[in-house]
């Protein structure tokens, strides 16, 4: 009996070794947020002399938005000086 519990205390040991740990996901940048931050300090209204190939949702202080999640939109945030402040996707 010790020598069957001894053998599946050590089976259980060696199941645990072969476990993963969770990957981390890092977010990809899928809608070009990272070659834009030059333009984080600008106005809000440089945005309407580039044109995107993606869509675009400029969100402001105050600025109701829905949470879905779009991994190719462009989501400009502004203060309330109209300037950008943040740059993302989704």
């Amino acid at each position: 009996m010790r020598r069957t519990l001894l053998l599946l205390a050590a089976a259980a040991s060696l199941t645990a070794c072969g476990r993963k740990e969770p990957e981390i996901v890092l977010p990809t940048d899928s809608c070009g947020a990272v070659r834009l931050t030059g333009l984080v300090g600008q106005p809000a209204e440089v945005l309407e002399t580039i044109r995107f190939t993606q869509p675009v949702r400029v969100v402001r202080p105050g600025d109701m938005v829905t949470m879905d999640f779009s991994p190719a939109r462009l989501t400009v945030e502004t203060n309330e000086a109209g300037r950008i402040v943040r740059l993302a996707c989704g």
